[in-house]
């Protein structure tokens, strides 16, 4: 009887705390406040790649090739 008790108490814990990544958004807030800017930091800092949006209309043909 105790096992299934600690058991509940588990599924009780883990429930919980996956409500509350719910409830409050936790996953996006992460995503938006510390993976995000990490990953335009990163990708800000990488050399030799071309912006492509300065690049003239009929120019972009040769970019893909």
């Amino acid at each position: 009887m105790k096992i299934i008790f600690k058991i509940i108490r588990i599924f009780a814990i883990v429930f919980a705390a996956l409500f509350a990544v719910f409830y409050f958004d936790l996953d996006g807030k992460l995503l938006y406040y510390v993976y995000e800017p990490l990953m335009c930091k990163h990708y800000d800092n990488i050399e030799g790649r071309r912006n492509i949006v300065e690049i003239p209309y009929d120019m972009k043909e040769d970019i893909y090739d």
